[in-house]
């Protein structure tokens, strides 16, 4: 077999796993805060929404394994707590935005019903899919992600030729901090970490299925979703800043994609694209509930029951909390992520570092020491209060909500130098 069409083959096949409709919906809007700082925008969600996702696969090409091998350094009860509440998150909220994005983008402005009528139906649906493990979905899922790619290269195309003359000023205090925060709201670090050892499964040889030959192509692979990615997204910001002036204030996320689908391609451009980034979410939400019964399913001695009992559950949140704005359930998630997302990250870097500097002693230090100072970022979205404002104030970066990283560096580097010191005088 060609390996270079294998590299290829698995590039496309990582950029349609981390190109969700959902996501389609922030950078524009990041773009129109921006203005003239949207490159610096773009760099700070390339970290989060493109980084970190790519090096959560190159993860799964070192471990060969599954999610619970991610945190299993820390300890085992971690890694089990760890699956729960990735999975919880999963199911809770980026699965209902898919059928919040639905509702605004392809029902709303054609029909007058209620949102509740639309995440009803429409998760239903999932459920019917997710048991009877319908192969429909990976083949729409296979040709809408070529067809919505090259829609949106038309649109940032085009962007360039009908756009307004002038950039607006940005609103954003830290342009780079508030980029690497809304690349949370993608949940694309979440996703590396759920379903990268599905793209590693079928990454198979013909006549070489070596540890390092598979590693190499991930890595190639890699490089090419994360290149397309950034090109997409940093498209979008731009397209954002560029037609900032059109909108009135505070628009939400899905009118400014689609005013600028509109703009671009005129309103049959727009209604086909809504179509198809529904039927994209779709296969998302099908996705993460499937994935999810089958994570119970395998704690359950491979129980059928439970698979069904998962995906029903699993649904009637979907139902519950798809029927909110996309607007409130991502200021939902905001909380849950801050708490999240950071102890995420530290496990994709640890398990990308050679095991050298990457012990049990230093997972186990590095994680707590992120959860620790995670806890001011979470509970500041909770219980806002001076007593959280004089804490932040102390500690490094808490400000911008990335308190955590600094003492995650620093207790990486402390551990690694008294180990070092251990070995020496040993």
């Amino acid at each position: 077999m060609n390996k270079k069409k294998d590299i290829w083959v698995a590039g496309f096949a990582l950029f349609s796993l981390f190109f969700g409709a959902g996501n389609l919906i922030l950078p524009p809007t990041l773009g129109l805060k921006a203005g003239i700082d949207w490159w610096i925008v773009v760099l700070g969600f390339a970290v989060t929404a493109v980084v970190i996702p790519i090096l959560a696969i190159f993860a799964h090409a070192k471990l060969q394994g599954t999610l619970y091998d991610f945190g299993k350094k820390v300890s085992p009860t971690f890694s089990t707590v760890f699956c729960f509440l990735i999975y919880g998150i999963a199911v809770a909220i980026p699965s209902p935005r898919t059928a919040a994005v639905t509702h605004e983008m392809a029902i709303q402005p054609f029909f007058d019903t209620p949102p509740i009528l639309t995440s009803i139906f429409y998760f239903l649906f999932v459920f019917l899919f997710a048991i009877n493990r319908s192969k429909i979905v990976s083949l729409i899922g296979s040709f809408l992600t070529p067809i919505i790619v090259f829609i949106l290269l038309a649109i940032i195309g085009l962007s360039f030729f009908v756009a307004p003359a002038s950039v607006g000023l940005s609103s954003f205090k830290n342009p780079f901090v508030d980029g690497i925060l809304e690349g949370y709201q993608t949940f694309d670090a979440i996703a590396g970490v759920v379903v990268g050892a599905v793209i590693l499964i079928s990454l198979n040889y013909r006549n070489d299925s070596t540890f390092d030959a598979k590693k190499a192509l991930i890595r190639k692979a890699g490089f090419i979703a994360g290149t397309g990615l950034l090109l997409i997204y940093g498209g979008l910001i731009l397209s954002g800043a560029l037609f900032a002036s059109i909108f009135a204030q505070n628009p939400t996320r899905t009118e400014v994609l689609s005013g600028i689908s509109t703009q671009t391609l005129g309103f049959f451009g727009t209604t086909f694209l809504s179509i198809l980034v529904s039927l994209a979410c779709f296969t998302t939400a099908v996705g993460i509930v499937t994935g999810t019964a089958d994570y119970m399913k395998g704690i359950c001695n491979n129980s059928k029951k439970a698979y069904i009992i998962t995906a029903a559950v699993a649904a009637v949140i979907g139902v519950a909390i798809g029927s909110y704005q996309v607007a409130a359930i991502i200021t939902l998630a905001v909380p849950a992520l801050m708490f999240l997302y950071p102890i995420t990250i530290v496990l994709i870097v640890l398990n990308n570092i050679s095991d050298r500097y990457a012990s049990k002693l230093v997972f186990r230090g590095v994680v707590l020491v992120t959860f620790i100072f995670s806890i001011p970022d979470f509970l500041g979205f909770i219980v806002p209060g001076e007593n959280l404002t004089s804490i932040k104030n102390s500690i490094p970066l808490a400000n911008s909500s990335l308190g955590w990283v600094f003492p995650a560096i620093l207790v990486f580097i402390l551990i690694n130098f008294g180990i070092r010191n251990k070995k020496q005088n040993a």
